[in-house]
């Protein structure tokens, strides 16, 4: 169990991490497609 615990643990932080970053930056694009669409 506590490998199991180690594993979530080394793993789960960094897909986390990512997964928030990912969402951070795909907010950031849609707000840059807004804007660009907005020029035409």
């Amino acid at each position: 169990m506590e490998q199991w615990l180690n594993i979530i643990q080394d793993v789960g932080f960094p897909i986390f991490v990512s997964f928030y970053l990912m969402h951070r930056v795909e907010t950031k694009l849609e707000e840059i497609k807004d804007v660009l669409l907005s020029l035409k």
